[in-house]
């Protein structure tokens, strides 16, 4: 395949020579926008044909050689790259869960199912590392998939017990402080992690969580709401910058205090009795944040709890909470807008595990692309744009979709050029816009 500059490499996985080169064709072949009716991976118009491209990748899937820590290696050197690039001050990380709906995979005998909603499918756990100065996407950190067998994690090679949702938090994050990142790591939740018991475990991370209002908490001597909190904080929020909200311009408004958990920890665990569990008050700062149209009606309100040193001010912290759409926007591009994910056909959650992350190399190629400042790379965001066909709204000109879709349609151009001749390509094309040689419709 010939090298152009509009081709980023990713970073090798550690893996034997051959298992490398697989990998890297693997990685170039999900830059492209997945469809549900064929959610396999477009072979590159190359030597060799589509099946025996499937094959490869089916084995790749299937090795168990491949391990996930190493797949994972390529993604933080990425992310430990892009901080320093950027000059980040910290390293924010979005934490969340997405349940993938793999009702009619019945072949996938390692299926768990969601009680809630009835389904059966896996359960994605990812940590997205973004910038602390723009909210982009750097790079995926952490990925889980929980399948009935148990979890199948970067962490390690084992497939571990499966653990509910904030006990696992307290192991991915040991684990992230352990990658050496450069900065340090600000982990943010929505309000699944409004915890006392695990804001206790909590305390030597630095985290920003959104909380629930109907907790008591000590403030200005007394005991109250924290909801009751911010009702009297409100008068005294002040103006903090524009936002966007749903495609429209907003105002922000941020004010803080601190506040006191004391209270018992209720502790549920499967197939045991609930207990309660006291332990140490916990000091936290409240950040009351509210999103206002430009008449000042009210039409979102975040009371975020944070440990993070008080020289962050309050309306930093506002923003990057703000930021945490952008881990939605990820589960977005694996699922419908991007990579069809609940249409992939591996017959293991080891093997969609492994996809995963090579299609999140994919993802990172195209984030490093969109954040790139130099003229080439704005030239290049137009030109993919340009070949997607997607109409953009006006902003930044592109969308992470749009550039997949565009440069898939690149790639297979060089690569057939590499392979073809240009004019027998143009006399090729010939027979379709003018099959009966008549002087009607012809090729421009």
């Amino acid at each position: 395949m010939p090298q152009a500059d509009c081709r980023s490499s990713p970073a090798l996985p550690p893996l034997e020579p051959r298992l490398q080169k697989r990998y890297q064709q693997l990685v170039q072949e999900h830059l492209q926008i997945g469809q549900s009716v064929a959610a396999g991976l477009n072979a590159l118009p190359g030597t060799a044909t589509s099946f025996a491209s499937t094959q490869a990748a089916w084995r790749f899937y299937r090795n168990a050689s491949v391990s996930l820590p190493a797949l994972a290696q390529p993604l933080i050197a990425q992310g430990r790259a892009a901080l320093q690039a950027t000059g980040n001050e910290y390293a924010l990380v979005l934490h969340d869960w997405s349940h993938l709906n793999y009702d009619r995979h019945t072949r996938k005998t390692d299926r768990c199912g969601l009680a809630r909603e009835h389904r059966q499918g896996c359960e994605l756990q990812s940590a997205l590392l973004v910038s602390d100065r723009d909210g982009a996407p750097l790079a995926p950190l952490y990925q889980n998939l929980q399948s009935a067998v148990g979890l199948h994690t970067t962490r390690g090679p084992e497939v571990l017990p499966a653990a509910t949702h904030l006990d696992e938090l307290r192991a991915r994050w040991r684990h992230l402080d352990q990658l050496g990142l450069g900065r340090p790591l600000v982990h943010i939740v929505d309000r699944e992690g409004d915890s006392i018991g695990h804001y206790r475990q909590w305390q030597e991370h630095h985290f920003l969580v959104r909380a629930k209002g109907g907790q008591r908490v000590a403030w200005d001597g007394a005991s109250v709401w924290l909801s009751g909190v911010a009702d009297e904080l409100k008068p005294q929020l002040e103006f903090c910058r524009e936002v966007e909200w749903h495609g429209r311009a907003a105002r922000q408004y941020v004010g803080e205090t601190r506040v006191v958990l004391s209270r018992r920890t209720r502790q549920k665990r499967r197939g045991q009795k609930p207990r309660s569990v006291a332990g140490a008050p916990v000091t936290l700062r409240l950040i009351v944040s509210e999103v206002r149209t430009q008449k000042g009606r009210v039409l979102a309100q975040w009371l975020l709890l944070s440990n993070v040193p008080a020289r962050v001010d309050a309306g930093r912290l506002a923003l990057w909470y703000y930021w945490r759409w952008r881990i939605e926007s990820f589960f977005k591009l694996l699922k419908g807008a991007g990579q069809q994910v609940e249409h992939w056909q591996q017959g293991s959650a080891a093997a969609v595990a492994r996809r995963l992350l090579v299609v999140s190399a994919a993802l990172v190629l195209v984030w490093q692309l969109g954040r790139a400042q130099s003229p080439a790379a704005a030239e290049l965001r137009t030109v993919l744009v340009r070949l997607s066909g997607r109409q953009i709204k006006r902003g930044p000109g592109w969308t992470a979709s749009a550039l997949l879709e565009g440069v898939w349609v690149l790639l297979a151009m060089l690569e057939l050029l590499e392979h073809h001749d240009l004019s027998r390509l143009r006399q090729l094309a010939e027979t379709f816009f003018n099959p009966l040689g008549n002087k009607g419709l012809q090729l421009v």
